[in-house]
């Protein structure tokens, strides 16, 4: 089986709730990509155009400092990368994260929350600047405000090409 790691940027928690559901679904390691400096509510408000988050998303070369690293990024096969879709696009601090990691020969399954944006499947800020050749990354699951019943699997197939089955289900 191969070795996964869950890793995710939440600001309001939505995002963190259903890492914690994909990691204990899949059995896999969780890591929360915090940044060095907390978001506080005055920074993450996105109708004030000088906010930390609106300067961040405003340009494209910002990359918020994170706290801390994953130990051995090395260990493991699967990333499943969670975040919230800011300005249609991934957080400034995922860039940082992407572009901290040799990611050759993982297969990366980016998956985001939100309320309205329903594609997700490539990094729009870091399409030619993610690091690993031999990396393969697929497309990703948007998720709603409030996600149903989360299932998940890795598995190996034939010929050693990896399989990676996000699904939802309803709550009641």
């Amino acid at each position: 089986m191969a070795k996964a790691l869950v890793a995710y940027f939440s600001a309001s928690g939505v995002t963190a709730a259903l890492a914690k559901r994909l990691a204990e679904s899949i059995e896999a390691d969780l890591f929360e990509i915090k940044p060095e400096t907390p978001y506080t509510n005055a920074d993450l408000n996105w109708m004030n155009k000088s906010s930390r988050s609106s300067v961040e998303m405003a340009d494209r070369a910002s990359r918020p400092a994170i706290a801390s690293k994953v130990g051995d990024m090395a260990s493991y096969d699967v990333v499943f990368i969670g975040f919230p879709v800011w300005w249609y696009r991934e957080p400034s601090i995922i860039d940082t994260f992407v572009e901290s990691y040799d990611f050759s020969g993982k297969t990366i399954v980016p998956f985001a929350t939100s309320g309205a944006r329903r594609d997700v499947g490539k990094f729009k800020g870091t399409r030619s600047r993610r690091r690993g050749s031999g990396r393969e990354t697929l497309l990703g699951k948007r998720f709603g405000q409030r996600p149903g019943r989360l299932g998940g699997e890795v598995a190996l197939i034939s010929g050693g090409a990896r399989c990676i089955i996000l699904r939802e289900t309803l709550s009641d």
